[in-house]
């Protein structure tokens, strides 16, 4: 607990003690109406002292009405009533209610303070000190004093301090901090690590890629202690709500206690009873649940998110995605995994084996994505195997002479080039065909694999309540098209330029119901200009992306697009529990208000509809962490 929240705590038990002995004093002697107000004044200056202050302090600055003037004019007034003529003191019911202020305002920042925890050990993630190789020794240094460039040492159990790329050693790495999911990942030479991360295993010689200061945990960092800036409608709604209606309520509470005794021929008669209904109407009209359990709601909100590894810069894109109901998708790398994988072979005239043997060899010194995944495919490049003439012909392919026989390996034109009779391919991706001395040996097929959880997320989606999902790519027809058969779809668009794709998006905002919002999901690398023109953009597989952090709204920060469903799920859930506190307040203070002007609410009433609803607002709110 906080110093300042545990200083709280003790005036409370304090004021409470205090409170217990003024009210044995009050009715064991006959003091006199001032020795009274002296003795109750005791735990009202001990509970107290702190909102007095507050108030005067912002009354100074120009900020009149706010709770803790509203709380010390009825708290005052409480205790000055009792001299007016024929009024009953009420010194013990002004210290009460004081009292029981601070105890919703303690439970209040008891909640935010377990909000704030829970979030500060999921984003516990950044490092107090690096070992860095200097002059030939490991020294443990600040990790804001490493450079760019330099070697920095990984022990097991330690956080991966800055990003960079492994030099020597081989690991597993928790990413559980970042990613949500507890599957470590597998890194050894020539792989990226991101800060943030533990190294569970072995130990890692890493060459630093970024400062400390714009490394991924860095990041992340900045991202969450920020997201409170962008506020939500309903928390300005708040936010002016309250700049309005409390000098509505202070004004009524004035008219309240001066205007019926003025028409009822007896102001002197009548004036200590509506007095003391009009701060009865005071203390039942302070805002504090509304002002205190909204922001607490959304802060819970994005808290909570986090832990399942989704980042969500403010509230305002919390609620903006909570009314989803279009999501439009790029294809490659957020349905598909973007790395070109071999998926079926058919032989002509020799074996599978032979068919993939010869295609890598041809294919041994290209660097194009598709001849890095027949070398893949073929993992013993290193045989007998005499490769020699190697040539590419642009457009076609690569013929090359392999032990004595030519090989070419190419598409269509190739083949017809060659004078091997092709033979068309009913898979849909990438088709390879391979020839043999001007003999058609077969084909092998070459498509981006859909990610494991596509469909399940397509799925999810619609059981979120997004009524059309979209695709659009820039890849051929036919591969758009099985793609969105395969994962069940509403529509995609193939064939598109980057440009097109920020046209179609635009059509699909100008069609989308009223009051739903449009949510594109990409990379966050190359879709930057669809992220910014949707209502919402979300980045996926953004572990280590700086682009990907930036330019969206939201991020998820692992691979999976079933994450876009599960943070759908928690936006409504967290509007649904912020728009529970404010009909709760609001109803219950109507309520009561009503009652403190016929004169039917007595002051312990009034507390309850103001303390008790903040309690039960605030504990409200807290569920939205978990």
């Amino acid at each position: 607990m906080e110093k300042e929240t545990r200083g709280k705590l003790m005036r409370i038990i304090a004021s409470a003690v205090l409170l217990a002995a003024a009210y044995i004093i009050d009715h064991s002697f006959a003091l006199p109406l001032w020795g009274r107000l002296l003795v109750y004044l005791v735990p009202y200056l001990t509970a107290g002292i702190g909102v007095l202050r507050e108030a005067a302090e912002n009354i100074a600055h120009g900020e009149v009405f706010d709770e803790d003037f509203l709380m010390c004019v009825a708290t005052l007034g409480a205790l000055s009533i009792g001299f007016l003529p024929g009024a009953e003191p009420e010194f013990a019911e002004a210290v009460f209610v004081m009292l029981f202020y601070e105890v919703g305002e303690l439970f209040s920042d008891i909640a935010e303070g377990h909000s704030r925890d829970s979030i500060s050990q999921l984003m516990d993630i950044r490092p107090d000190s690096a070992n860095v190789e200097r002059n030939g020794e490991v020294l443990t240094v600040a990790p804001d004093t490493v450079s760019v460039g330099e070697t920095i040492l990984i022990k097991p159990g330690e956080k991966v301090p800055m990003d960079g790329v492994v030099l020597e050693g081989d690991s597993s790495l928790d990413t559980v901090a970042l990613t949500g999911e507890s599957v470590p990942r597998d890194v050894g030479p020539c792989d990226s690590v991101v800060s943030g991360c533990v190294n569970l295993s072995g130990v890692l010689r890493v060459r630093v890629t970024k400062l400390f200061g714009e490394s991924t945990a860095s990041k992340i960092l900045d991202l969450v202690e920020n997201a409170g800036e962008n506020k939500s409608r309903s928390e300005n709604f708040i936010t002016k709500f309250a700049h309005i209606y409390t000098p509505f309520v202070v004004f009524s509470a004035v008219a309240l206690a001066l205007l019926p005794p003025l028409f009822s021929g007896d102001f002197a008669g009548n004036f200590a009873t509506w007095l003391a209904r009009a701060l009865t109407f005071l203390v039942v009209s302070c805002p504090c649940a509304l002002v205190i359990s909204v922001p607490l709601t959304f802060f819970g909100g994005i808290g909570g998110a986090s832990k399942k590894g989704v980042l969500i810069k403010g509230s305002n894109y919390m609620e903006t995605l909570s009314r989803t109901g279009t999501v439009v998708f790029d294809k490659t790398g957020t349905l598909t995994k973007g790395v070109f994988e071999v998926t079926a072979v058919h032989p002509q005239q020799c074996d599978e084996t032979k068919l993939l043997h010869l295609a890598a060899h041809v294919e041994r010194y290209s660097t194009h994505p598709i001849a890095l995944s027949l070398r893949q495919a073929y993992a013993n490049e290193a045989d007998s195997c005499s490769v020699t003439d190697i040539r590419e012909v642009a457009g076609q392919g690569v013929c090359a002479n392999i032990n004595g026989s030519i090989v070419c390996v190419g598409n269509e034109r190739m083949m017809e080039a060659v004078g091997a009779g092709w033979k068309p391919c009913h898979h849909v991706g990438t088709i390879i065909h391979v020839s043999i001395d001007g003999e058609y040996a077969g084909h092998i097929v070459i498509s981006d694999k859909m990610k494991e959880d596509a469909a399940e997320a397509i799925k999810a989606l619609k059981a979120a309540g997004v009524g059309r999902t979209v695709m659009l790519t820039g890849d051929r027809e036919a591969i758009g098209k099985y793609v969105a058969d395969e994962l069940g779809l509403d529509e995609y668009h193939a064939e598109l330029l980057p440009a097109d794709k920020v046209t179609y998006v635009e059509k699909l905002l100008s069609e989308k119901a009223p009051g739903q919002t449009l949510a594109f999901v990409g990379d966050g690398i190359n879709d930057a200009p669809v992220l910014a023109r949707a209502d919402i953009g979300i980045a996926m597989g953004a572990l280590g992306s700086d682009a990907a952090i930036e330019a969206a709204d939201i991020v998820l920060m692992d691979d999976k697009p079933s994450k876009i469903a599960l943070a759908i799920r928690l936006a409504k859930r967290t509007m649904r529990i912020a728009r529970e506190n404010i009909i709760f307040a609001l109803a219950v203070k109507l309520l009561v208000l009503v009652m403190a002007a016929f004169g039917a609410a007595p002051m312990w009433l009034a507390v309850f509809a103001d303390v008790g609803v903040t309690v039960i607002a605030v504990l409200n709110a807290v569920r939205a962490l978990k």
